[in-house]
This record gives C-alpha cells, structure tokens and sequence, in this order.
C-alpha cells in the first residue's frame, strides 16, 4: 500500500461549522480523527502533501501518519469532501488503526500479458466487468493493486476473482460465488443473442453487488481485530 510521509496536525480548539472556517482562512485544511476507542479528534493539516497524494489517485488507501502532540498515530482516510466549484479539498475524515485493524478499501485491477491472449490477438476486445474489487484487509496492509493474468485467454473465456491472487489476510467482499472481474469479447459485430444477454445480465449483478457492498462502508476496530460496520466523527 501507499505510505504519506508524516504529517504534523494541531488540535483545532475552535468546533463546528465556524472553526474550520476558521482554519481554512489560516491556511490550513480542516479534519477529524476518530475511531481506536479515543473521542475524535478536529485537526488543523497542511493542505499541501495531502492535495498532492489525493490528486495522484491513491489517497484512500494511503497509510498516514499523524504527529500530534508528540505523538504518533497511524490512520487512514475514510471521506474526503471537496469544494463543489473549485474542486479542492476542504475536510478531510482520518480513522486510527493499527495492526489488528480490518478495513473496507476498493481496490483497482492491473490486467496485464495482454499480448499472450490468442483471443486479443485475433480481435477479441477485454470486456472489463469489474475496474476495482470491494476488498477487506488489514488496514496496515492494503494492496496498491491487484493483477489479473490475461495470458492464454481466448474469446468467450473469463477471468473470475479465484484466478487473482489476493495478499495474506486480504478478501472479497462477496463471498457467495466466484464472481466475474473480466471476460474476452468478441467484437460487438459478432456478438451473439446469447452473449448480449449475458452481458445484461452481468450488468444487473453488478447492481445488486454495488447495494450489498455499500452496507460494508464505513468501519472501525473490534475486540478481535475484525473490522465492525460503523463510524465515529462528524462533518464540520
């Protein structure tokens, strides 16, 4: 997974609405920390490196660590909330972890040997079902990505989540079937009645997975270190 250098944070004494108003006029971004048993936390943050990890596309599964009070605490972003005009980062939700922590993180696929697959050697077109996998993990040790093999795939095979290989402690969300992530088309002047079918169908699957995953969002430590829906903080 990522890892944001360190970051120096100052309590914000001032709460509320007008207190991270406050904060933004200095300079500052306006954030939360929460979670670990301890009360949240509102945190006066550097806007600079933070913008800078959230626009190379990484930042939510990026580890921080934020130095406050002479203390070191690890987090990880849960919710980030942008200016709706100019697009910048105006808040940002940081949640404490640690070791035993579990967390609900989307992480992207990297479909690569693209040039071993007889079926895109002869004109087969990557029909890619799923871009990113709803996955739990521990929270110090999320994959930046995952790799999924294109290699001997002719038209009409499939790349299911059982031929990825996951890290240590990491799996899917869903664990009721061996779902799609990829399949090798044919091109779409060639389809079939039965192929445009299945792929209405996958389309709807994808739907009701996009509900059941969303009750998943959200999580903060347990006892035995798995992860329980939930979250603590508030948005100012």
């Amino acid at each position: 997974m990522s890892e944001l250098e360190t970051i120096t944070a100052d309590a914000r004494e001032r709460t509320g609405t007008g207190g991270a108003r406050a904060a933004r006029r200095a300079g500052k971004l306006p954030g939360i920390l929460y979670g670990g048993g301890n009360d949240p936390v509102p945190l006066n943050l550097d806007p600079l490196p933070i913008t800078k990890a959230y626009r190379q596309g990484n930042f939510m599964s990026t580890l921080v660590t934020v130095k406050l009070n002479g203390e070191a605490v690890m987090a990880l972003p849960r919710e980030v909330q942008t200016d709706p005009v100019r697009d910048h980062i105006i808040h940002v939700d940081f949640m404490r972890v640690d070791e035993r922590t579990r967390i609900t993180v989307d992480v992207p696929i990297r479909f690569i040997n693209g040039e071993d697959s007889p079926g895109l050697s002869r004109g087969g077109v990557l029909n890619v079902v799923r871009h990113e996998v709803a996955l739990s993990c521990p929270a110090t040790a999320i994959p930046p990505s995952l790799e999924a093999n294109l290699t001997g795939l002719d038209i009409g095979d499939a790349i299911k989540i059982s031929a990825i290989e996951l890290p240590e402690g990491v799996r899917p969300i869903i664990t009721d079937r061996d779902f799609t992530v990829a399949t090798v088309a044919a091109p779409s002047v060639l389809k079939t009645p039965e192929e445009e079918a299945e792929e209405a169908a996958t389309a709807a699957e994808l739907e009701e997975d996009a509900e059941a995953i969303e009750g998943e969002e959200g999580v903060t430590p347990s006892e035995d270190g798995e992860a329980a829906p939930g979250r603590a903080g508030r948005k100012e």
